[in-house]
């Protein structure tokens, strides 16, 4: 018994000292890391490189570095004092503010649509430009906008994630499912100014009114 407590003893010494080294070991790695970050904030200082620490990306202005910084950290010190929401940065509050002033700033100078951000107003202007810079690899169709882009690629992919809720048949684009959908409700939007006629495609729609303008088909 006397020699079954004595190994208890050593073993439970044994996995003491184990722990130390350990929680020494860790106590100097933080310690070399911390010397790390602190000798390449001296190195920033000296040389003016203004890059972060978290992952690296370099930055030619200290206010842009202390803007980025706020995505690892999480702050977010400016607040929308109407709905709460809270934001990283002064410029994504005021762009947020729009929703509830109702402000739309920017304007088309083709159409004079109006639009509360620019990204909106160069999304639409693709419109009258018929830019489109955003090619898909796989069959090299062309897009406007990234969406439409994103949205085209779940064909390529097979993905069918809009489901009829009336019949079960799927399909990779929403607007396909709104098509769909009114065979069920028979719906038909689209009116022929001519005669009256109505339809609930929008190309079917288009090809009877080129019979009547004389276009061809």
């Amino acid at each position: 018994m006397k020699k079954s407590a004595s190994g208890s003893e050593n073993l439970t010494a044994a996995f003491l000292q184990c722990s130390s080294l350990i929680a020494t070991g860790a106590t100097q790695t933080e310690a070399i890391k911390t010397d790390r970050q602190q000798v390449e904030k001296e190195i920033q200082i000296h040389t003016g490189k203004k890059c972060c620490l978290e992952c690296g990306k370099q930055f030619t202005q200290k206010c842009d570095l202390n803007k980025h910084m706020k995505i690892h950290t999480g702050e977010k010190p400016y607040c929308c004092h109407d709905c709460g929401k809270s934001f990283s940065t002064r410029s994504s509050l005021h762009n947020h503010r729009v929703i509830h002033t109702g402000q739309k700033p920017h304007c088309c100078p083709e159409c004079g649509k109006s639009f509360s951000h620019i990204g909106n107003l160069q999304r639409h202007r693709t419109i009258h430009t018929g830019e489109k810079p955003h090619c898909c690899s796989e069959c090299g169709k062309s897009f406007s906008t990234s969406g439409n882009l994103q949205r085209h690629r779940s064909i390529h992919e097979g993905n069918k994630p809009h489901c009829c809720p009336e019949c079960g048949k799927s399909f990779s684009q929403r607007y396909s499912l709104k098509r769909h959908r009114r065979i069920h409700t028979g719906e038909k939007p689209y009116c022929c100014q001519d005669c009256g006629k109505q339809f609930s495609d929008k190309r079917t729609f288009k090809k009877h009114t080129q019979m009547h303008t004389g276009e061809k088909l």
